[in-house]
């Protein structure tokens, strides 16, 4: 990065770092995929580096826009969550291991993906959709300086290389127009449509977190992940806690006090979110934090552009 540029430096919420800023990218608002099924083995899901991203603020900035009313979509869940679920009862949190179980469980997991010649990842979510098929995750998880990941694919409920509910190989990576056009930061958000596993689709094996746009801001919320930047190995699921405020600074995202650290990107932020179903209504992703501020995260704030990307992702097949 130019650090005459700026007088701080953006850091997004993944892993290893990669010094420069972003970049102007083609104007296809979809990447299709060609799934490689035999690519991700355990050994290279444990081996792959969270992305760490840096930008310049001057890109970062966006007109904030008039809002609408909300537009709630409720979630979905293959079965109730078993009796034996016990919550963890810690609000707020600024970071520690999910014990609760219940449907975030099942409907968060790890993202993996090659970028250039490097294997990354970041974290993502089972969210309702027409398609049932429908990952959200963070725009620079799909995308970055230009170019769409590839062998991209979605491991709920990830255990140490292990993909208990299988590896969802995605058919089209997707992500708000404004992130690629010139991956602003204040519309950090992409999609992945998953092809089905044994003729069933995503949302049938795992459930789906409901979605809401335009919810506004300073709200309760809970955020997952799987960090796997020290002191985390992304061998669990994480979780952040609070009551929400709106950046100050360089964005209009929503901030969380939160400690996750690499490989986090993506997670969902939910509200409405109930401990013992883990079933909740997502309003944002994990998508980075500055490095002035430590232990606090920021999400973008889920508007009109992000529901123009997210109808454009639950409609594809």
């Amino acid at each position: 990065m130019n650090r005459h540029r700026t007088a701080a430096s953006v850091l997004l919420a993944a892993g290893a770092l990669i010094a420069g800023v972003l970049t102007a990218a083609p104007a296809s608002a979809a990447s299709p995929l060609t799934p490689d099924p035999g690519f991700w083995t355990a050994a290279r899901m444990r081996a792959a580096t969270p992305l760490d991203v840096t930008a310049a603020p001057g890109s970062t900035r966006g007109a904030p826009k008039a809002v609408a009313g909300p537009t709630t979509f409720a979630p979905t869940a293959p079965s109730a969550p078993s009796a034996h679920d016990a919550s963890p009862s810690a609000f707020p949190q600024a970071g520690g291991a999910w014990t609760g179980g219940g449907a975030i469980v099942k409907t968060s997991g790890r993202v993996f993906f090659t970028m250039g010649d490097r294997t990354a990842s970041c974290s993502g979510d089972s969210i309702t959709s027409a398609n049932g098929s429908t990952v959200i995750t963070a725009g620079h998880c799909v995308k970055y300086q230009g170019a769409w990941h590839t062998n991209w694919i979605f491991v709920p409920a990830y255990d140490n290389g292990g993909a208990p509910y299988g590896q969802w190989s995605a058919t089209k990576t997707l992500a708000t127009d404004q992130w690629v056009a010139s991956e602003d930061m204040n519309m950090d958000v992409g999609l992945a449509v998953v092809a089905p596993l044994g003729g069933r689709k995503l949302s049938e094996v795992v459930g789906a977190q409901g979605i809401q746009f335009n919810g506004g801001y300073n709200k309760k919320m809970y955020s997952f992940g799987f960090p796997a930047a020290a002191p985390y190995d992304g061998t669990k699921l994480v979780y952040c806690s609070g009551n929400t405020g709106k950046d100050f600074l360089l964005t209009k995202d929503h901030s969380l006090s939160c400690n996750m650290t690499g490989g986090s990107s993506g997670g969902p932020w939910l509200q409405n979110f109930d401990e013992a179903s883990g079933l909740g209504t997502q309003v944002s992703v994990n998508s980075f934090g500055y490095t002035f501020l430590p232990n606090r995260m920021y999400g973008p704030y889920f508007g009109d552009e992000v529901k123009a990307a997210y109808d454009r992702a639950q409609t594809s097949s």
